[in-house]
């Protein structure tokens, strides 16, 4: 009657066994670590190349280390304490950069886990550590939402010159004043034409009539609606942009959020390095579309130091030197899309560009006036530009869509693409805020939240024994169970834990105990009724689960509804409290029956259970 059959004992078995393991790394702890990552977005790193590089400059330096690692982004080196990790930085970045001034990569302090490979090769990883348990930067950034304007209103200046010409609209001159655009006309007829122009092309502008003298006046500006979409998609745009560059540092878990209409929040939990993540959170890349100029001699002049008038020098991504017209023909922002691809004649890997309709009448009047000529696509990082590719005009270009193919793999059209995908910020940002919250706080925090779930659990674990015996001692196991799955479970999917989270893994103790308590008592009410031990045991699991299951859903619900609508150290609380509902359903249910049955399964002439005092009927 109380027996599992060998396949459940054995699922239960493997289980257990599966979260001991999963549980294991998070006993571990971290040890200091140097990471070394591309510190140009046009710069990719070379895993195999960069381990060697790595490898070399510490042997040089005669720092032991503890293992490299590597991952898609970056390569990292384990360390044995936080003396050699600063000497092993040292070395590091001057075998990685070379000349200071000019830093190719990013190598910052960064923290590993301690877990033997046998674990990592398994996938078993430790949980991530909020900023409150492992320490780290918290900043708050300022984004300039003027700024997001005045840009967009820089960008419709030339959008309405480009608009006005295209109809073949006269005017004598279109400038920005303040947070307003001014075109300027000679006769009312033409203003009045213009405006119709404008009213068709865009549906962002407010424009009012005015004059200066003998100068007919159209002032455009952009509505309450139409700025506030702007400073949404701004804040957006700055918060994609900050996770491409948070990735760098290789932080776990990064917290980017937005606070308010115009503030963003960047929590980096385990960064040691502030003026590194400053540095990082500060850096911008402008995309500029800008023409190759070709003169005879012009390149060999700018080699020798003599720039011609209205050029630059640049370098193409091989290091090859490239002249460009100082005039800039399209930025990022008329980029909506990058996609890699292939090229529709030959079959050659190829970037897929598409502009906006502003950006899209640019090209093709470029494309145009400049065929076999060069355009080159250049990014500008930290005050210094790099040309991505500089390919040849073969015609016009029209409808927006743009492709650019030639001497490139699938895995550099993929690069390019997501390169080009990145864009820059959208409206400039500043720190107003800064706190860095220290390893030993975080540890405090740890052991503070430890010693509450440890003596929590000694008091229900003391209180279930004396009133329950051997069933009590049961519900403790099945309890210890659960809250090995749950953490096991934390660390699979790589959940981040806070100080609220150990709070829900506290609470989801004293909830989960719940479950068995059911049953303890129902099991005692049949035998009160006069049912024997064995009936008992088994109509007091089968008829306590309805109880048990109605209890959890409606907990799991309002859970569920935290998860929902809550944010940060809410839904922090809310993810832990959901998955320990679910893994104690498994280990009230099924691993405390699974004990139970092992002790009192095969005696089937069973007269008494030690489940504590049952008092009768009458009694």
């Amino acid at each position: 009657m109380n027996r599992y059959p060998l396949w459940k004992n054995l699922l239960i078995g493997i289980v257990l066994l599966w979260g001991l393991l999963y549980t294991l790394p998070n006993f571990y702890g971290e040890v200091p670590a140097v990471q070394v990552s591309s510190g140009k977005a046009t710069l990719k790193l070379d895993s195999a190349s960069a381990l060697a590089q790595l490898e070399a400059g510490l042997k040089a330096a005669g720092i032991a280390h503890d293992g490299v690692f590597a991952d898609q982004n970056s390569v990292r080196v384990r360390l044995r304490d936080t003396d050699t990790q600063l000497k092993a930085k040292d070395a590091i970045e001057k075998a990685f950069n070379p000349n200071p001034q000019d830093p190719s990569y990013v190598v910052a302090l960064n923290l590993l886990s301690a877990s033997p490979q046998w674990l990592t090769s398994m996938g078993a990883l430790p949980m991530y550590l909020g900023l409150d348990l492992r320490g780290g930067v918290h900043f708050l950034l300022q984004v300039d939402m003027k700024g997001a304007v005045t840009k967009r209103l820089d960008a419709t200046t030339g959008d309405l010159r480009t608009l006005l010409r295209d109809k073949n609209v006269r005017h004598s001159g279109i400038t920005r004043e303040g947070q307003n655009v001014v075109v300027r006309f000679r006769d009312a007829e033409t203003r009045d034409r213009a405006r119709a122009v404008i009213t068709a092309g865009t549906n962002d502008l407010e424009l009012k009539e005015g004059q200066d003298g003998a100068d007919f006046l159209l002032t455009a500006s952009l509505g309450p609606l139409a700025q506030k979409k702007i400073q949404e998609s701004a804040l957006k745009q700055n918060i994609s942009t900050l996770h491409n560059r948070i990735n760098e540092l290789g932080v776990a878990e990064p917290v980017i959020q937005q606070q308010g209409l115009d503030r963003i929040v960047v929590q980096l939990p385990g960064v040691q390095d502030v003026a590194k993540a400053k540095d990082i959170l500060g850096r911008t890349a402008t995309l500029e579309v800008r023409m190759v100029d070709d003169t005879p001699g012009g390149l060999e002049d700018a080699l020798a130091g003599t720039v011609p008038a209205g050029t630059e020098l640049y370098n193409e991504r091989g290091g090859r030197p490239l002249l460009l017209k100082k005039q800039v023909i399209l930025t990022g922002e008329r980029l909506t899309d990058a996609q890699p691809g292939f090229d529709g004649q030959n079959h050659e890997p190829a970037v897929h560009l598409t502009l906006d309709a502003a950006g899209a009448r640019i090209f093709r009047d470029v494309t145009r006036e400049n065929i076999n000529k060069r355009m080159a696509i250049l990014l500008i990082e930290k005050g210094k530009g790099e040309v991505v590719t500089a390919p040849v005009i073969r015609g016009e270009i029209g409808g927006g869509r743009v492709q650019i193919s030639g001497r490139m793999s699938t895995e550099e059209a993929t690069d390019t693409a997501l390169l080009l995908r990145a864009g820059s910020l959208a409206a400039p940002m500043e720190i107003i805020e800064e706190r860095t919250i220290g390893p030993s706080l975080g540890a405090e925090n740890i052991s503070k939240g430890f010693h509450s779930t440890l003596w929590g659990f000694i008091a229900i674990a003391i209180f279930m024994c004396g009133y329950y015996m051997l069933f009590g001692f049961v519900s403790v196991v099945a309890l210890a169970s659960n809250l090995l799955l749950l953490v096991a479970l934390l660390s699979l999917l790589q959940a981040t834990l806070t100080l609220p989270g150990i709070a829900a893994i506290a609470l989801t103790l004293g909830m989960a105990i719940d479950a068995n308590v059911l049953i303890n008592e129902r099991i005692r009410e049949e035998l009160r009724s006069g049912a024997s031990p064995q009936a008992a045991i088994h109509a007091g699991y089968d008829r306590a689960f309805d109880t048990i299951l109605d209890s959890n859903v409606t907990t799991l619900i309002a859970g569920i509804a935290l998860l929902v609508f809550g944010s940060g150290p809410v839904r922090g609380f809310a993810v832990v409290h959901c998955l320990g509902i679910l893994t104690s359903m498994f280990s009230a249910i099924l691993v405390s029956r699974g004990l139970v049955n092992l002790i009192y399964g095969k005696q089937r002439k069973l007269e008494k259970l030690a489940i504590g005092q049952v008092w009768k009927p009458g009694l």
